[in-house]
């Protein structure tokens, strides 16, 4: 922890490492406060530059594109954790990196996350390491079937993982095409939340509200804010999202991804699913619904500034997600007019050129008075854009 960095103010040119929607919503927050942004990104076209002071291009391997792209920036963060260790000590080499490349070491590998946190004293879901279906077998002794067992590297939205009943469901998966592996219990879920929590280098944090969410085939769907939970459970889900940003020293935003699990005596029980050191997919009904959003929240924590208010600004508020599926198969845009035709309801686009079934292109959003009020509007909007001029209404 260090008590006497000098904040980086506004002006200054803040460096984006990655080009997809989450650079783009940031540097869309950092232009508001006065910042300029620069990013890297494997071309032109991606999301993120179209709003970028300026972009370098090239992979993530190429060392001297890096250095070009670093030396013009006065600080750098990141927008996804697979990136090469050594990228982020080139980056390093020329500006404060945030998060640094031991955060990103115990992030890309799931069987390393856990352990560290486990290690730290905070409750992750039971689980071990396997590598086939024998060491799967000999994982169920303790887990119990059904399980989850998931790739220990890579993987996202449900890719990399698989739900198994039975050893011989075990002996069916491709085994060598992930690696190593972990297995993980199968949590009696009551439900699931998330909370973002930012921290400055100093050790200062802050988080938000904790965001209930919704998953449909392995992807979120919806955010809910406020979360069906107890005041106890909001505040011991907040303190323990604290506690793993101080047991990694991250310094930026994490998100916290959480079950709460019932139990047969007493009340429900929390647990750490995963995490990601960046602004989250569940945080973006912050931009409407807090005082500050998880993206300029993102940008004071890296600058060192005072960290945002992060307090509802409203009784309900939710979003959902917009999947390349409402796209038509020719290409056709979703009928953009018919969902905005929905009083209080935000679209926001992501720059993305090609619509693919399951690709995240956009989010809509909405606040009010009661989450029954804000999901029945956001689902009426939705259910809209697949009315291609009265052809009917396609069901996602």
């Amino acid at each position: 922890m260090n008590s006497t960095i000098a904040p980086i103010l506004p002006g200054s040119t803040i460096g984006m490492v990655g080009g997809g929607q989450l650079g783009r919503m940031f540097a869309m927050a950092a232009a508001k406060l006065g910042y300029r942004v620069g990013v890297f990104c494997g071309s032109s076209d991606e999301p993120a530059a179209d709003v970028a002071s300026f972009t370098v291009c090239g992979p993530l391997e190429d060392h001297s594109a890096i250095e070009n792209f670093a030396r013009r920036c006065d600080v750098i963060t990141l927008e996804f954790e697979n990136i090469p260790a050594e990228t982020i000590a080139v980056c390093g080499r020329h500006a404060p990196t945030y998060p640094n490349a031991s955060v990103l070491a115990i992030a890309q590998d799931r069987l390393v996350e856990k352990t560290t946190l486990r290690d730290a004293g905070l409750p992750v879901t039971p689980f071990a390491p396997v590598r086939n279906a024998q060491e799967t077998r000999t994982a169920a002794e303790s887990l119990g079937w059904p399980l989850i067992v998931k790739t220990q590297r890579s993987g996202y939205d449900g890719k990399g993982q698989h739900r198994l009943v039975d050893v011989q469901q075990a002996e069916s998966v491709d085994w060598q095409a992930g690696g190593d592996w972990v297995a993980e219990a199968l949590i009696d879920l009551q439900r699931e939340v998330s909370v973002v929590v930012a921290r400055r280098a100093d050790g200062v944090t802050r988080t938000f509200p904790v965001f209930e969410n919704l998953h449909r085939n392995h992807v979120l769907d919806v955010t809910t804010l406020p979360a069906a939970i107890s005041p106890e459970i909001e505040s011991d889900a907040r303190a323990m999202a604290i506690a793993a940003a101080e047991c990694l020293d991250v310094v930026g935003l994490l998100c916290v991804e959480m079950f709460i699990e019932d139990t047969d005596q007493g009340p429900p029980r929390i647990l750490i699913n995963e995490v990601a050191p960046r602004p989250h997919n569940s945080g973006h009904v912050s931009i409407e619904a807090c005082r500050t959003s998880q993206f300029e929240q993102h940008v004071r924590a890296i600058c060192g500034l005072p960290l945002g208010d992060t307090a509802p600004t409203t009784p309900a508020a939710a979003m959902v997600n917009l999947l390349g599926d409402w796209w038509g198969e020719g290409g056709e845009q979703p009928n953009w007019p018919a969902a905005l035709s929905v009083d209080g309801v935000s679209l926001h686009l992501y720059g993305k050129h090609a619509a693919r079934p399951g690709r995240k292109m956009g989010h809509l959003s909405a606040v009010g008075e009661s989450l029954d009020e804000v999901t029945g509007r956001l689902e009426q909007a939705r259910r809209s854009l697949g009315d291609r001029k009265n052809e009917g209404t396609r069901e996602q």
